[in-house]
């Protein structure tokens, strides 16, 4: 993809020289095999061949929905909206879904180039929204599992965080194999927040819904407008842009971990500032 030449790459190498050449447009296509995700091989090509001289076609094979890295829900209804505001221009056909263990999710992304992308500032908190029908939904999709399933999740989401004015839908999908997601949604007048507990073998829709709204009323409480998980990927994008800000709660470590590999690279002020309890304030540039 971008013609690199390298020293070193084994297995168990400890150093490894890795030095890129010019970024390749074109058609790839990626086997994750099994459940791995398809979701982080995207994030991690998307900005570079958003930024090439010609348009891109990349389809991905593995799984969709883990539970352990973004889902492709997430993908395209949290993440790429804020990206597509930012200037990349893409779009999502999907072919079918892959939960963990046995994957056989299948999509493909168009990537058109990008001159020049635009710093966005997402600082409104999260408790600033009425719970209505457009802006609160309760998402469940089941595969080879009862609806009641997801039908169970909705309620008992519903009433723990008092959404009686929310949508709640179930989606039956067609999949290699058994999966459950239960999704919670937030739209704020910048992006829609996404909060997701992916089902597991012995562990109740019940308990499902509770861990998924536990993170909401942590988003919730802490007047962030950016949850903990968006955090961590909006930093890559925003350093391409130019900078921008963001409010979140506690950066997690996957979000130090990422500022302090983009300031090996980049020389560019990143500034991470506590400005209340639970909140904290990120800019760059």
């Amino acid at each position: 993809m971008c013609g690199a030449t390298t020293e070193g790459v084994e297995l168990g190498a400890g150093r490894i020289r890795f030095t890129p050449g010019e970024v390749v447009p074109g058609d790839y296509h990626f086997s994750i095999g099994t459940a791995g995700s398809t979701v982080l091989v995207c994030q991690t090509i998307l900005p570079v061949l958003a930024l090439a001289n010609a348009s891109s076609s990349v389809t991905f094979e593995g799984g969709t929905h883990n539970g352990m890295s973004p889902s492709l829900c997430f993908f395209e209804q949290s993440y790429l909206p804020l990206l597509q505001k930012m200037g990349i221009k893409c779009q999502v056909e999907r072919s079918a879904l892959g939960f963990y263990p046995a994957g056989g999710g299948k999509w493909k992304i168009t990537i058109n180039p990008t001159k020049d992308l635009s710093r966005i500032e997402l600082t409104e908190a999260a408790s600033n929204f009425a719970v209505t029908p457009e802006n609160c939904r309760l998402h469940a999709l089941v595969s080879q599992l009862p609806p009641s399933i997801g039908e169970r999740e909705i309620e008992t989401a519903r009433a723990i965080l008092n959404w009686n004015a929310s949508n709640g839908a179930v989606t039956e999908v067609d999949s290699l194999g058994p999966g459950n997601s239960f999704q919670l949604k937030i739209d704020s007048k910048t992006h829609t927040s996404l909060f997701e507990v992916v089902g597991e073998l012995g562990v109740s829709g019940e308990r499902v819904a509770k861990r998924c709204a536990g993170r909401v009323r942590k988003f919730i409480h802490s007047q962030a407008a950016v949850e903990e998980q968006l955090a961590d990927q909006l930093l890559i994008p925003m350093v391409l842009a130019g900078g921008g800000s963001y409010t979140t709660s506690k950066p997690t470590l996957h979000t130090t971990t990422n500022i302090e590999v983009i300031r090996q690279f980049v020389d560019t002020s990143i500034s991470v500032k506590q400005y209340n309890e639970t909140g904290w304030k990120i800019t760059l540039g």
